[in-house]
């Protein structure tokens, strides 16, 4: 539960880098989310050159804070494998979660930048890394060491709860 609490989305990094032990944990993590049909219809990108993260800034506007991670993982649904129309954006929703929790619980910090549905984002990622028309670019997480202190903030809002009915 703590590092479900403690989650926040982290843009500030110092320079360390992360082992591969570490960016296996990360993506086992990814690959334990449920998915529809037990399909897993993700694959993973693992982007750590620093020429290739500063491109991305060029048709994402929010990620400046890649430029300081120590590595992102773009996570991508394989629309070949999605034999539930469409359910693969869950798929790789949980995946994504599973990678921001997994992060979090090793002391790390992380934030999910969107890509899809934003057309300039696919397009802009799918040129940049060679993406197969099959795959569609879903999210980017920038992971690393936090600059900065995460803290427990109380997001629980009984107001948004309903008994049986709304």
């Amino acid at each position: 539960m703590e590092a479900i609490l403690t989650r926040r989305s982290v843009r500030k990094y110092n320079k360390k880098q992360l082992s591969d032990k570490i960016v296996k944990e990360l993506l086992e993590a990814a690959m334990s989310a449920p998915s529809a049909g037990n399909e897993q219809p993700w694959h993973f990108i693992i982007i750590d050159k620093p020429q290739i993260l500063s491109k991305i800034q060029t048709f994402h506007n929010h990620a400046k804070m890649l430029k300081d991670a120590s590595i992102t993982i773009l996570v991508c649904g394989d629309l070949n494998l999605d034999n539930h129309n469409g359910m693969w954006i869950q798929d790789c929703s949980a995946a994504t979660e599973n990678i921001l929790i997994a992060v979090r619980a090793k002391g790390l910090g992380a934030v999910w930048l969107g890509i899809y549905p934003r057309e300039e984002r696919i397009m802009g990622l799918r040129k940049l890394l060679n993406i197969p028309n099959n795959v569609m670019p879903f999210s980017l997480i920038s992971i690393g060491h936090p600059a900065e202190k995460q803290g427990i903030v109380d997001r629980y809002n009984p107001s948004r709860i309903h008994k049986n009915k709304w």
